[in-house]
């Protein structure tokens, strides 16, 4: 395992050709298990797949897919923001598993943000605390790869209730691999138990759905998995799974 950043190795398939795999794998991946997903997922892309990882309970999505692809690139986005807890689920997961963890950095520190956009943007505007700390940086990122591979479930809210095992990211303009769409929690957690794969602590004190601390809270039973991210704002997503302007669709 190593840690660095990076802009990944570049493409050699066309967008054409991307958009054609991405299409006749959903077709004929549509019910496929999720460890068959990782295995053709690797298998295609080989060291131009990339797995984006929160560092929460999606951490299993590393896990599954480096035993297809010993030491796959692991995107992680260091938004200056995160929990202790977060950080710590970053260094055991790059500890146990063989993988290349890279880190995807905002073009400004936090102090440096805080002194063009003034303190607590996340607060007044969190849609361009994101876009700066998050999308700009996974954008860069992604831009080297011909495919990436989320943690994103059908369960994680309503309007992720559709989401495809494998589709077309027109955002991106690459593959997008959702191997455990269909993963209920227990089925998640089992696997978790199963592997022995670390996840963050926060999932035991009421956080289901973890990102930046200063937007994060704790849910109550009962409320949606995601009822603690944005609190008190008209925002559901960061902008990383939606086109841009369409923030709130996926």
């Amino acid at each position: 395992m190593s840690t660095l950043t990076s802009h990944g190795p570049g493409r050699v398939r066309t967008t054409d050709e991307l958009r054609s795999l991405a299409a006749a794998a959903a077709h004929h991946l549509a019910d496929a298990p999720a460890d068959a997903l990782a295995s053709w997922a690797a298998e295609t892309f080989g060291a131009r797949l990339v797995v984006a990882c929160s560092m929460a309970a999606d951490t299993v999505v590393p896990h599954l897919v480096s035993q297809h692809l010993p030491g796959v690139d692991v995107l992680f986005l260091q938004t200056g923001y995160h929990f202790p807890e977060t950080l710590g689920t970053r260094d055991a997961l790059a500890h146990v598993l063989d993988i290349r963890l890279v880190e995807a950095l905002p073009q400004l520190t936090v102090a440096e943000q805080d002194q063009r956009h003034g303190p607590r943007l996340h607060d007044r505007d969190p849609l361009a605390c994101c876009a700066l700390r998050k999308v700009e940086p996974i954008n860069r990122e992604l831009a080297g790869y011909e495919a990436w591979v989320t943690g994103l479930r059908r369960e994680d809210n309503a309007l992720r209730a559709h989401t495809p095992v494998v589709e077309w990211d027109e955002a991106h303009q690459m593959v997008k691999v959702n191997p455990i769409a269909a993963w209920s929690l227990d089925e998640l957690m089992a696997y978790v138990e199963r592997h022995q794969v670390p996840v963050n602590l926060l999932l035991d004190e009421g956080y289901p759905s973890i990102g930046c601390a200063p937007c994060t809270r704790p849910v109550a039973p009962g409320e949606d998995p995601r009822a603690g991210r944005w609190a008190g704002h008209a925002k559901t997503e960061c902008g990383l799974h939606v086109a841009p302007g369409e923030e709130g669709t996926r």
